[in-house]
């Protein structure tokens, strides 16, 4: 292990922001990470997975501990169901493809999702129907303050929409190293009611479409709409979809009758925020480097040498605008640092 000083973060964030770290340090194994935190017991550290959903707006001032644990195994399995433990390392949609080769279910719908496994449970990272919190069982996480390993049963997480007790109570107390999911080896729920999937399978004229059929769509979607952060800088989705009352929806809706939105609850209803967003003229939209991704208005990108503050400020005018146009405030989902 060798710790680098003013070490350019630009490779390990999505957005492809070129802010450096005061120093910076990769740990492969658990008893690396707790070696780590040991030996810098009383120095400010910042965790860093795979940086796909975080938008760094200024230099880190800390030692940053990017979590490179690899490696994949079966703990448990019965005639219908496999359980998975994956290492926090691990690239998510690799992993989602290796499930997958396996013909083992439950993931499919978040193919191509950015990103690597041991931040997938703070997020409760999810798209098209399916949510982590659908198939994880637990997470295995050290605690900063003293290096112990603690296990976090689905229940503890306390996951909701796009929150978990990893952003709440126990926010920057514990680093996730491993991630164990319950998965179907048969009798798989395929799950095809959500966005485009149906359609994109119709295109290709199956009807009985199997696991890897849903995680092909999927993708053909994704990449019809999102940009490769490899080739234009990017955090997915940068806000959340809001979730507003129902009371409060039929207001928008008789100002706006055309406007998009999916059942919650009984009294609650989510809205598109990419919806919101283009009907507020900011797809497509170009601020020098900083921009709204032309096929999805839920995506700002970095056009190349953007810096993180510019991509917040855009943010932020959109988030003004859309409140004052719908009365609707839209929540960013990427991590601003």
């Amino acid at each position: 292990m060798q710790i680098q000083s003013q070490f350019s973060l630009k490779r390990y964030n999505t957005f492809g922001i070129d802010a450096k770290a005061r120093a910076f340090i990769a740990v492969n194994s658990v008893d690396e990470l707790r070696q780590v935190l040991q030996d810098h017991n009383h120095e400010k550290k910042f965790i860093l997975g795979g940086g796909s959903n975080m938008l760094l707006t200024q230099d880190i001032d800390a030692l940053v501990i990017h979590v490179n644990l690899k490696g994949k195994r079966i703990v448990q399995e019965d005639d219908d169901f496999v359980w998975v433990e994956c290492q926090a390392g691990e690239n998510w949609h690799a992993f989602v493809l290796w499930t997958l080769e396996q013909n083992f279910g439950g993931l499919e719908n978040m193919s191509l999702i950015p990103g690597n496994v041991g931040t997938t449970p703070v997020q409760n990272i999810g798209a098209y129907g399916s949510e982590i919190k659908d198939t994880m069982t637990q997470c295995e996480a050290m605690k900063i303050a003293d290096g112990i390993l603690h296990i976090f049963t689905n229940a503890d997480c306390h996951f909701g929409y796009r929150e978990s007790i990893f952003k709440q109570e126990a926010k920057d107390q514990y680093i996730i190293t491993s991630v164990t999911f319950k998965l179907t080896k048969r009798n798989h729920t395929i799950k095809t009611g959500y966005g485009d999937i149906q359609a994109e399978l119709a295109k290709n004229e199956i009807s009985q479409p199997t696991i890897q059929d849903v995680s092909r769509a999927v993708i053909a979607i994704r990449q019809s709409k999102l940009p490769d952060p490899k080739e234009l800088g990017n955090s997915g989705s940068f806000f959340k979809n809001p979730v507003i009352s129902k009371a409060d929806f039929e207001q928008v809706q008789q100002k706006f009758p055309e406007v998009k939105f999916f059942p919650v609850s009984e009294n609650q209803v989510k809205v598109p925020a990419g919806w919101l967003i283009e009907q507020a003229g900011f797809k497509g939209m170009r601020v020098g480097d900083a921009g709204v991704h032309k096929n999805q208005a839920l995506v700002l990108v970095n056009y190349g040498n953007a810096k993180g503050a510019e991509i917040l400020a855009l943010s932020q005018n959109i988030q003004n605008t859309v409140r004052e146009k719908f009365g609707i405030s839209i929540e960013a989902e990427v991590n601003v640092i």
